[in-house]
């Protein structure tokens, strides 16, 4: 996977990282560091792109 590919991600995952950079959009970050933050929040908060079935942590 390349760098910037974001298919490995579930929907669910890809609106949280939107929503997570239209708010520093709104406080005034850039569009792309706020992108960059947002992704990087996801990753923290579920370890990453998909994940497979139950016992996953």
């Amino acid at each position: 996977m390349s760098r910037g590919d974001k298919s490995a991600y579930t929907d669910k995952q890809k609106r949280k990282a939107e929503h997570i950079e239209d708010s520093y959009e709104h406080r005034g970050v850039s569009e792309k560091e706020a992108e960059r933050r947002a992704w990087a929040t996801v990753n923290k908060q579920d370890g990453g792109g998909k994940k497979s079935g139950s016992g996953r942590h």
